[in-house]
């Protein structure tokens, strides 16, 4: 990710099992490593089954312990409501912002992303809230879709997509020819104001085989999966400023007095021919100097991948 031009990384932590502890301990050792290069944040990945237990309560304060971020899957289960209103008091308790990865199916019946939504407001929630994948709202009837986008928009809500796992996932049947593309409308939540961002999901893994945390091939990709062209319009800040405001960071401007944090595709010099390769010749600067790193070979990264 660093040499790709990367400035900072979220990540998802399993949480709520006996590795919980160790998972943050080594996150937050990771974090240190590289401080100064790439910005992480760990944003815990729970059910909510347990919500009202006091091991959930312990993890909510190892979460805010560690500076990170609450974060919860949500299923469309009957008691959902009651669920996120604790889950968003114990957030709002210990000043952690949230994350949802939510609705990462094609199944129109699946709308917890309005709950979520409905949950913020009845709340009165004032940290940041962000719900990832949000893949059923393509598939719902267009007033249901368009109720709940009303909705997301009023509470507040950002919307982070990722558009190359569930390209991968969705519609995936044995012997049948996908039909359906997975991503959310993410000219539709825009259009109605919602901070919409694209971001790389998992790498290499069960749920995405594929993928180098390269923010410029998700862009490349995505503007072809979703349409991102004619015209451009805005849609370049949706993988950088916008990413950024979401995780509260000051990144990703070019500007006067901004900090000179680039990446220069020398190859380029328009919007189609960025598109048109990868580009391994571009050129990443860091605080004003040209960086040498360059994506690790595989050979390095295979024990990386292992089970432990």
């Amino acid at each position: 990710a660093y040499a790709h031009g990367s400035v900072a990384v979220r990540t998802h932590i399993d949480s709520g099992d006996h590795r919980t502890a160790s998972s943050w301990a080594a996150f937050a050792a990771a974090r240190e490593e590289w401080r100064g290069r790439i910005t992480l944040q760990g944003a815990a990945l729970t059910v909510l089954d347990d919500v009202e237990s006091e091991d959930y309560r312990a993890l909510a304060d190892l979460v805010a312990g560690h500076q990170g971020i609450l974060g919860a899957v949500t299923y469309p289960l009957p008691d959902l409501d009651a669920r996120l209103d604790t889950f968003l008091r114990l957030a709002s308790e210990r000043g952690l912002d949230v994350d949802f990865h939510a609705d990462e199916t094609l199944d129109p019946a699946s709308n917890t992303l309005e709950r979520i939504a409905l949950a913020v407001m009845r709340n009165r929630f004032e940290g940041r809230v962000l719900c990832g994948h949000c893949c059923s709202l393509a598939t719902m009837a267009e007033a249901d879709a368009t109720r709940t986008i009303a909705r997301v928009a009023e509470a507040g809500l950002s919307v982070v997509s990722l558009p190359l796992c569930n390209l991968y996932l969705q519609d995936r049947h044995a012997g049948r020819t996908p039909r359906l593309r997975g991503i959310t409308l993410v000219h539709e939540l825009a259009a109605a104001g919602v901070p919409v961002a694209f971001a790389s999901d998992n790498t290499r893994d069960p749920f995405y085989a594929y993928g180098d945390l390269d923010m410029a091939e998700v862009m490349r990709e995505a503007t072809r999966i979703a349409h991102l062209d004619h015209p451009v319009a805005a849609w370049p800040a949706a993988f950088s400023t916008r990413p950024a405001e979401i995780m509260g960071l000051e990144a990703g401007r070019i500007a006067p007095g901004a900090k000179a944090d680039l990446v220069v595709f020398p190859g380029a010099r328009g919007w189609t021919e960025l598109h048109a390769r990868p580009h391994p010749d571009r050129l990443v600067i860091r605080d004003g100097r040209p960086i040498t790193a360059r994506p690790a070979p595989y050979a390095r990264l295979d024990p990386l991948m292992e089970p432990s």
